[in-house]
């Protein structure tokens, strides 16, 4: 099984390279890019003030992460939870940024780009022109937003969760109709529930007056070899 990490960050404010710090952090296991029920997640101090604008879009106040642990109490079982998995997130740059520029504050060895799938991209590229946020990815796969008032990197990542797979083909992505068709007896279904399949057989008759149709078809593109 391919095993693939979704995370989304909240921070202090939006600019990693002015000393913005990360207040939260969530993660996913994929497995086949549909999502395990292993995760990861953390509130971090970030030893700095919250601005007042990343507060409105967030909701999460100094006072509620006064206490938590820092990144430096954290880093080691997030970077074990990631592994060298892949690493999916919506508008990825920023969600990088933020994390190497913690893990640079630790000395430790930055995420490599080559591990980054954007989803922001993937949706820029699938709906060109028409809204990408995550909420309006949502809306688009009908996909219930009616627990976010505000951003919540765990929750955000139970939604990404669902949106990266619709944009990833869905829920029918990686079966194998061929083998399926061979190993699973064939059933039909009604409004009351499964019926026991029945084999039809044409009649000798029935046969004939196919052959006789098809006879009286001209150019059918079977009937040249």
């Amino acid at each position: 099984m391919t095993r693939t990490v979704l995370f989304d960050t909240e921070t202090t404010g939006l600019e990693s390279h002015l000393g913005h710090r990360v207040i939260e952090v969530a993660a996913l296991e994929l497995l086949n890019d549909l999502p395990t029920d292993r995760h990861f997640h953390a509130l971090i101090n970030p030893e700095r003030e919250i601005s007042y604008e990343a507060a409105r879009v967030h909701g999460i106040t100094n006072a509620q992460v006064a206490g938590k642990p820092r990144f430096a109490e954290i880093v080691m079982p997030l970077l074990e939870f990631l592994g060298d998995s892949t690493l999916v997130a919506h508008n990825a740059e920023f969600d990088f940024a933020f994390l190497n520029a913690e893990l640079s504050l630790l000395g430790l060895p930055p995420l490599e780009p080559s591990r980054m799938i954007d989803t922001l991209a993937l949706a820029k590229a699938r709906f060109p022109g028409l809204p990408n946020s995550l909420d309006a990815l949502c809306r688009r796969f009908s996909i219930d937003l009616s627990g976010r008032s505000r951003h919540n990197a765990l929750l955000d990542c139970r939604l990404l969760a669902e949106v990266y797979v619709e944009l990833m083909g869905g829920r029918q992505r990686g079966l194998s109709l061929a083998v399926e068709a061979v190993q699973a007896p064939l059933v039909s279904y009604s409004h009351s529930g499964l019926r026991t399949p029945r084999v039809v057989t044409p009649t000798a008759a029935e046969l004939a007056a196919h052959a006789t149709f098809v006879a009286r078809l001209k150019g059918a593109i079977w009937m040249s070899a």
